[in-house]
């Protein structure tokens, strides 16, 4: 009996009877709605978010709107958790309903909403808290119940999460403008002071060159008045032995003229003390007139001399007086050159110092200026357009550039490879349920395990093959999946199916019911270390080690390349480890059969009891 005669004849006793076509049909769907219907409820569940009921408390009492330091403070307040609960409600990510504390509790515990989010009193006091002295974040808060769904809790945080992000981003944009508008009054002002420190840098230099020049001025001044005060003390020093000198003169000439006056007063006296002992003498009055006449010019010149000695006298003594007062004037003028000096050497001090210390200031102004103008620089011109713009870069610099080298269309098509891959597997392992895995009477019969072994294996390949085809018509024509490659995908999955029969075939050839019950156990260990849904690198490191060895992280690999435009030489390496796959499980089916053989009976030619 050759390989088709054997298919055939399995697939006769298959069809037989009305249950057995019905059986054969039932198991070729399997693969088909499990994977069929599995997808089809995942296909975009994001799509369906709107419709996920979710609670919103608003409770914000709002705060006063914030300024920049040149504004004035005005009556006006924000309130960022409305703002909050509009944009929420606008953007329909889910169906917020708002509610109260009480209502949204109550709804939560009994299911009505999948969690609820709450913006508390103090939500927009906090959020311009950073403008004051005590500042502190908002919270918003989440409340989840996981007695109505788990993944509500990750979707949850989730919401929360870009509701933070959006919040820090509207107010750090707010924020950053009133930064941004600061600082451009800031420069404005900065301006002013250029222009102002310009003014001051030319008066500081002005003043500084006046300074020396005063400086000069008063070094000339402290040189002379010091000669003056050396003069002025020599010419005291003369005055005064002038006037002690012409003091003395006056004395002598006040003496001198005293003697002079009283001999010019005993004149009339004299006369007469003549004209007594002339008269005494004897002589006549005619003698005595002569001799009187003789001695009257004496007498005239006598007292002429007394007028001139006593005019003499008189200018002597004024001589003496103004001798005096040039003195005493001279000794004052001594005393008020040397103030004059000390001051004039102190004023020179000064301008000196005044000079250095207004060089210091030009210098300093000038740097003050150029620093002034380095920060006026420094701060770039803006405009209330830019500073918008800039305020958005500064909240929300970064912009994620997203690109896919392979892309899947949504969550159902991203499932695709994994539950089609396991379909194959549960497929097959549910036809081994009626297919018998080798006819005992072909083995006791025909002593070839070779044409036994692929006769045993072809049947549930081809009918595995139908399962994968009906498969593939349910994602790309029911679901709508798209495929890269449509060809090589259906090519990967019938090459799956065809290793997992070859394997679940090995299983039974060796262990018989045990063997089929071990296809199960190694569809479980496949579940969770192909990869499917997280990626295996998650996976406690013994899974992860599987993950490597057992095919259906292959077939998984092989179709998310095949599907999605992926890499075509990791596909062919995937096909290569699954034709490794299929052709040892069948080697070993063989080995089985080759066992068999040696150990088959007569008893072995009676039909199997399974139909």
């Amino acid at each position: 009996m050759k390989v088709p005669a054997m298919i055939a004849a399995e697939l006769r006793r298959l069809t037989a009877s009305k249950m057995g076509i019905i059986a054969l049909i039932a198991l070729v769907c399997v693969p088909i709605l499990y994977g069929g219907l599995y997808l089809w409820a995942n296909q975009d569940p994001y799509a369906k978010f709107p419709e996920v009921p979710v609670a919103l408390v608003v409770d914000d009492a709002g705060a006063p709107a914030p300024t920049t330091g040149s504004e004035p403070a005005t009556d006006e307040n924000v309130n960022y958790g409305e703002d909050v609960a509009e944009n929420l409600i606008d953007g329909n990510a889910f169906d917020w309903q708002r509610m109260s504390a009480d209502e949204a509790a109550d709804a939560l515990r009994e299911g009505a909403v999948d969690f609820t989010v709450t913006i508390p009193e103090d939500f927009s006091l906090a959020l311009t808290s950073a403008a004051g002295d005590d500042p502190h974040q908002a919270r918003i808060e989440l409340e989840t119940n996981d007695a109505n769904n788990y993944l509500a809790s990750s979707m949850g945080t989730q919401a929360v999460e870009k509701i933070r992000s959006s919040v820090a981003e509207m107010v750090g944009s707010e924020a950053a403008e009133r930064l941004l508008t600061g600082l451009s009054e800031v420069r404005d002002n900065l301006v002013t002071a250029v222009e102002g420190a310009n003014q001051l840098t030319d008066g500081a230099n002005s003043a500084s060159t006046g300074s020396v020049s005063l400086a000069d001025g008063t070094s000339k001044l402290a040189a002379g008045t010091s000669q003056l005060a050396s003069g002025a003390s020599t010419l005291a020093s003369g005055a005064q032995q002038v006037s002690d000198g012409n003091r003395q003169l006056a004395d002598i000439a006040d003496r001198a003229g005293s003697v002079v006056q009283e001999a010019t007063d005993a004149l009339p006296q004299v006369r007469d003390d003549i004209t007594t002992v002339l008269t005494d003498q004897g002589m006549t009055p005619e003698q005595i007139d002569e001799v009187l006449a003789t001695l009257d010019p004496l007498g005239t010149r006598l007292e002429e001399g007394n007028t001139t000695v006593q005019n003499a006298v008189d200018k002597v003594d004024q001589l003496a007086a103004g001798s005096a007062s040039v003195a005493s004037g001279a000794s004052q003028l001594a005393s008020g050159a040397k103030t004059v000096a000390t001051g004039a050497s102190a004023a020179n001090d000064g301008a000196a110092k005044l000079r250095d210390g207004l060089s210091t200031l030009a210098s300093g102004t000038a740097e003050l200026r150029d620093g002034l103008a380095d920060g006026v620089d420094a701060i770039p011109a803006s405009t209330p357009d830019l500073r918008t713009q800039q305020a958005d870069t500064i909240a929300d610099p970064v912009k994620v550039s997203s690109d896919k080298v392979a892309s899947a269309e949504d969550y159902g098509a991203g499932l695709a490879p994994f539950f089609a891959a396991l379909s194959a597997w549960i497929g097959i392992y549910a036809l081994f349920l009626i297919v018998k895995p080798i006819s005992r009477r072909a083995v006791t019969a025909l002593h070839s395990p070779i044409r036994v072994t692929l006769a045993g294996w072809l049947t549930p390949a081809m009918l595995g093959a139908v399962q994968m085809l009906g498969l593939m018509g349910i994602l790309a024509i029911t679901l709508g999946f798209t495929f890269n490659n449509p060809v090589g995908t259906l090519g990967v999955m019938i090459v799956a199916s065809a290793t997992f029969a070859a394997i679940i075939l090995a299983l039974n050839v060796w262990l018989g019911s045990v063997g089929q019950f071990l296809g199960l156990v190694l569809m479980v260990l496949q579940l969770v270390t192909a990869g499917g849904t997280f990626p295996w690198q998650t996976l406690p490191a013994p899974l992860a080690a599987l993950h490597h060895v057992l095919p259906l992280g292959y077939v998984v690999d092989a179709m998310r390349q095949l599907m999605y435009g992926g890499n075509l030489g990791r596909a062919g390496w995937d096909l290569a480890v699954l034709g490794m796959w299929l052709v040892g499980a069948l080697v070993l089916a063989a080995i089985g059969v080759t066992r068999m053989t040696h150990r088959r009976t007569l008893r072995d030619l009676q039909p199997s009891l399974i139909g």
